[in-house]
């Protein structure tokens, strides 16, 4: 088995034995509760609360829904899960990390998976600690990653296998993820080039135009709203956990 742990993260005592209490499953991942770095002073310290384990199983609909994020709500994408893998699993599909990807390269691996059978278990009892730093590498993606993950979801979407229902969940991630590139691209031209550039590249498709014109409508409308002393940005909580749970009956 293989066991994902990021750099400055860890794992709570008893994780192995809760993913390991049923073999059911080729993937299997537990609640991630993230501490913000200030907050974290003594890791080896670190417990969480004790949550029922509510066991469920991902299929590719699901799992697909799970990532597509919402404007002003945390993010919380099944795609950080940080399950322990079955190696042979891995082996008998040909599955490694796609080392194109410096973004979603977690997802994309996921996602090809469960395409390809596997049984994704997850549970709500917390296992895992992530420390949530500002400068997190993760936060600080360049513009051409994100088209390389939308790119990944068009490989995905050539799985003759896919039924139609996830292969149209699968076309929202990938049109939500090729927005914010073409957002962002439109944004690099104009501070590289110049507006005249950046207004060309928005104009040249329509594909362009709307989610240039929604991006920086949204983004001014934020601004407006935080001089206004609205809608300021959401505080990160010390700490919260990936996936809402409930504490075991007849505890608080």
């Amino acid at each position: 088995f293989i066991s994902i742990l990021d750099a400055d993260d860890f794992f709570l005592v008893g994780r192995f034995r809760e993913l390991f209490a049923n073999a059911d499953w080729d993937f299997a991942a537990d609640n991630i509760m993230m501490i913000r770095d200030d907050a974290a002073t003594d890791v080896s310290k670190i417990t969480a609360p004790r949550f029922s384990a509510d066991p469920e199983f991902l299929d590719f609909e699901r799992f697909i829904e799970g990532n597509i994020s919402s404007r002003r709500v945390q993010r919380g994408e099944l795609g950080f899960l940080k399950p322990v893998i079955s190696r042979a699993f891995l082996d008998r599909h040909g599955l490694r990390y796609d080392e194109n990807l410096r973004l979603g390269e977690d997802y994309e691996l996921y996602a090809r998976a469960v395409a390809c059978g596997a049984r994704f278990k997850v549970i709500r009892s917390c296992g895992y600690g992530a420390i949530v730093r500002a400068d997190s590498l993760s936060g600080q993606h360049k513009t051409q990653d994100l088209k390389r993950l939308a790119d990944a979801d068009l490989a995905l979407l050539a799985i003759d296998s896919l039924p139609e229902g996830s292969k149209a969940v699968l076309r929202k991630h990938e049109r939500q993820v090729r927005d914010k590139y073409r957002l962002r691209n439109f944004l690099d031209l104009k501070n590289e080039k110049g507006l005249t550039a950046a207004a060309a590249y928005a104009l040249a498709s329509q594909s362009n135009l709307i989610p240039i014109v929604r991006g920086v409508a949204a983004d001014k409308l934020d601004a407006l709203f935080r001089r206004a002393g609205f809608g300021s940005k959401q505080p990160v909580p010390p700490r919260r956990f990936l996936m809402a749970a409930a504490s075991p009956v007849g505890e608080a």
